[in-house]
């Protein structure tokens, strides 16, 4: 397996790196549920398939548990390794273990800011942002799942609307905890 380049790597020698994250790991509590759903069930079909002891029964639940632990490992590797960066200059998303994708939108194109937080994303601390740019629909229309999203839209918002060179999230947040954390 090819090991993803760092998102690092993409930024201009005259950008500065405000924040730097991950999707928040709610993200992945579908494919806990089910990847945990479908064991459970398999082990209940073995229980009762398998009266005489067969082992092709038992072989074929262990293969098919495999499976799904195997895929479930694909999802929260491929969960890692996306990044989300948002610079004195634009916005990034780095996505892909064997095929590495980033988008990007410029700061400057951008119109209008909306935050969004569902019951369950107030509950676990993430939200949704949606970045709107002159009337295009980009790469980065949404990016759901944002972790710590008051203090992420406050920074972007303050890079987008504030003033020029006089923004406090200039150094906020790469000095506070979020190089601790992420």
């Amino acid at each position: 397996m090819l090991a993803p380049r760092e998102i690092d790597e993409y930024l201009l020698p005259s950008e500065r790196r405000v924040i730097r994250v991950r999707q928040h790991w709610a993200v992945m509590l579908r494919d806990i549920v089910e990847t945990a759903l479908f064991l459970i069930l398999l082990i209940i079909a073995q229980a009762y398939l398998s009266g005489g002891n067969s082992v092709f029964i038992d072989n074929l639940v262990f293969y098919l548990g495999l499976i799904a632990l195997f895929r479930l490992t694909i999802r929260v590797i491929m969960w890692w390794v996306e990044r989300i960066v948002i610079t004195n200059k634009r916005v990034m998303i780095s996505k892909g273990v064997l095929t590495h994708n980033v988008g990007m939108m410029p700061l400057g194109k951008v119109t209008d800011l909306t935050f969004r937080r569902t019951f369950m994303g107030r509950i676990l601390n993430y939200g949704t942002m949606i970045v709107e740019s002159a009337g295009q629909i980009q790469a980065l229309n949404k990016v759901r799942y944002m972790p710590r999203p008051e203090e992420i839209y406050e920074a972007l918002s303050e890079l987008i609307f504030g003033e020029k060179g006089r923004t406090r999230a200039s150094g906020m947040l790469a000095k506070s905890s979020w190089r601790r954390r992420f």
